[in-house]
């Protein structure tokens, strides 16, 4: 099936960065990076989450992780200046952002937020992050997604299976 352009595609288009779109079945009681990453056959290491956070000094930003970790609220903090974060309520999402759950991204996101990318993703040569709609992902490199996003790196990602939960 072919995907229809969306707005963070326009706007990689319109700063000449190669993407690669892929698109899956969604399935709105499994929105996983998990389950996107096997959809889309590419690793879910590779497969990064976009989640919106809120700091207690510097407000609202993105925190793009690997989809098989969980994000370090405190490691988060400390790279956006803030005392804490917490990710901000599922009602928040979409009025901050313009996207919903499971299609949330940096690129052309409705307001210019500071976006964290975990370092990480430096280890790899392309990264898949959602293209801002349910069922549909882009594979670019990391560097020209720094670029189109003003990301910062930061160690935000912790494994899921160590430390408190969030």
């Amino acid at each position: 099936m072919s995907a229809p352009k969306t707005n963070a595609m326009r706007l990689l288009d319109s700063l000449g960065i190669p993407y690669e779109v892929r698109t899956y079945e969604v399935d709105p009681e499994d929105l996983s990076a998990e389950s996107v990453a096997r959809k889309i056959g590419f690793p879910v290491e590779q497969t990064f989450k976009t989640l919106v956070a809120r700091g207690d000094v510097n407000g609202v930003c993105l925190a793009v992780l690997p989809g098989d970790a969980e994000l370090d609220l405190k490691a988060l903090a400390r790279a956006s200046g803030d005392r804490r974060a917490e990710v901000v309520p599922l009602r928040e999402v979409q009025p901050l952002t313009g996207y919903v759950r499971g299609g949330v991204t940096a690129l052309a996101c409705r307001k210019p937020y500071p976006v964290f990318l975990d370092e990480f993703a430096q280890l790899y040569d392309r990264i898949s992050v959602s293209a801002g709609a349910r069922g549909i992902q882009i594979l670019l490199r990391p560097e020209d997604y720094v670029r189109a996003t003003g990301a910062r790196y930061a160690p935000i990602a912790r494994d899921k299976q160590s430390g408190p939960p969030q």
